[in-house]
C-alpha cells in the first residue's frame, strides 16, 4: 500500500513525528487507480542530475491526476476577477520549534487555535498553519519545485496550512479533499533579507536529521512578497504520500535572500549524528505533468475567462473538423 510503503518517507507535510506516528490507514477501496511517474520524462531537465534518493524509480501515485508541483505557464492562466486577495493572520507566539525531518527543516506552530490562519483566495473558510518549509539546490541555478514559464529559482518557501473547518485534526486534513493549502513563495538572490536572518541564525542547531530546537516568536508574514498577485490550482503533496488534497496558492512576486543565507541552508545534513555526511540540497520533486487542470490568477495579463472559453470552443471544433 502506497501510505505503508512511504511511511519512512513522509515529507515536510507531515509536521511531527507524532503526526507520522498518527496518520489514518486507509483501505485500497479509498484509493483510485495508480499510475507510475516516470521521474525522468517530468523532470525539469536542468534539475534532475543528481535527484535525492526519494525520487530515484518509479512510484506509485494514487490517483495521479492532480500531481505537483507544475511548471505554471503565464499565458494558459486564466485571470479569474472573482479571486479575492490572500488574507494572512499569524500570531509570533504560536510558533513552537524547528526540526530537521531528514529531508528539510520544518518550522512548526501551534494550530490548536485560529490564532495563525490564512483566508481569502480561492479558499471558503479559514485554514491554521501548520508549519513551513524551504525547498532548495546545490547551487542557484535550481531549487524551486514549481517553475514559471520553466524558469527556475534557487528556492522555494511553502507555508502549509489545514482546514480546521471540515477536518478535526491536520492528519486527518493531509488525505482529504481540500484539506491542505499550501501557500508557495519562491526566493531568489538579491538583498539580504533581514527578517529570514533570525531563522538562519539557529539553523546551525538542527544540522543533523531528528534534531529540534526551540524557536519562539516568530512572523511568518514577513516573508511574503510585498505584491499579492498568485496562481491557484489544485494540486497535491509534493512529498509521500502524495495525496490531492492541496489549494495551492503560489505568489507571483519572488522574495529576495542573500547567496550566504542560502549557503547555510545547504549546510545542513539528511544524515543523523553518526552517519555518513550527507548534505541537504536538491530536496524537491521533479515536474508533474498539468493533466486537464486550469491554472487561474488572481492578476492580468492572464487569458479572461471569456477568451479562454473562446479557445476552448475552437480548438473543440478544429479537432472535430479534423
Amino acid at each position: 500500500m502506497v501510505i505503508q510503503g512511504c511511511r519512512r518517507l513522509l515529507g515536510p507535510f507531515l509536521a511531527s513525528k507524532r503526526a507520522v506516528r498518527g496518520a489514518p490507514r486507509l483501505s485500497p477501496s479509498h484509493w483510485v487507480p495508480s499510475r507510475h511517474c516516470n521521474i525522468t520524462g517530468c523532470s525539469y531537465k536542468l534539475r534532475n542530475v543528481d535527484l535525492h534518493p526519494l525520487w530515484k524509480g518509479q512510484l506509485d501515485i494514487p490517483g495521479g491526476t492532480r500531481q505537483s508541483p507544475i511548471d505554471i505557464r503565464v499565458r494558459d492562466s486564466i485571470f479569474h476577477p472573482d479571486l479575492a486577495p490572500v488574507k494572512t493572520h499569524y500570531d509570533p507566539n504560536t510558533c513552537l520549534h524547528i526540526w530537521n525531518n531528514g529531508y528539510a527543516f520544518l518550522v512548526e506552530f501551534d494550530d490548536c487555535t485560529d490564532k495563525s490562519v490564512v483566508s481569502g483566495g480561492p479558499l471558503e473558510n479559514p485554514y491554521r498553519l501548520k508549519q513551513f518549509h524551504f525547498h532548495w539546490g546545490v547551487n542557484n541555478d535550481w531549487g524551486s519545485e514549481h517553475t514559471v514559464d520553466s524558469k527556475v529559482f534557487p528556492a522555494e518557501l511553502h507555508l502549509v496550512h489545514w482546514n480546521c473547518t471540515k477536518y478535526r485534526t491536520f492528519e486527518e486534513a493531509i488525505m482529504e479533499e481540500n484539506g491542505l493549502a499550501v501557500i508557495g513563495i519562491f526566493l531568489k538572490v538579491g538583498r539580504h533579507h533581514e527578517k529570514l536572518q533570525k531563522l538562519v541564525d539557529i539553523l546551525p542547531s538542527v544540522r543533523y536529521k531528528d534534531s529540534l530546537t526551540e524557536f519562539n516568536y516568530f512572523d511568518p508574514s514577513c516573508l511574503l512578497p510585498s505584491c499579492s498577485d498568485y496562481w491557484t490550482y489544485a494540486g497535491s503533496l509534493t512529498t509521500p504520500p502524495l495525496t490531492e488534497s492541496v489549494s495551492w496558492i503560489i505568489m507571483k512576486k519572488p522574495i529576495e535572500v542573500d547567496h550566504s543565507q542560502l549557503a547555510v541552508f545547504r549546510s545542513l545534513l539528511y544524515s543523523a549524528v553518526g552517519e555518513d555526511e550527507k548534505y541537504m540540497v536538491d530536496n524537491f520533486r521533479p515536474l508533474q505533468p498539468l493533466m486537464n487542470r486550469t491554472v487561474h490568477s488572481s492578476f492580468q495579463p492572464s487569458l479572461l475567462l471569456s477568451d479562454a472559453k473562446k479557445k476552448s470552443e475552437k480548438h473543440t471544433h478544429r479537432q472535430q473538423s479534423g
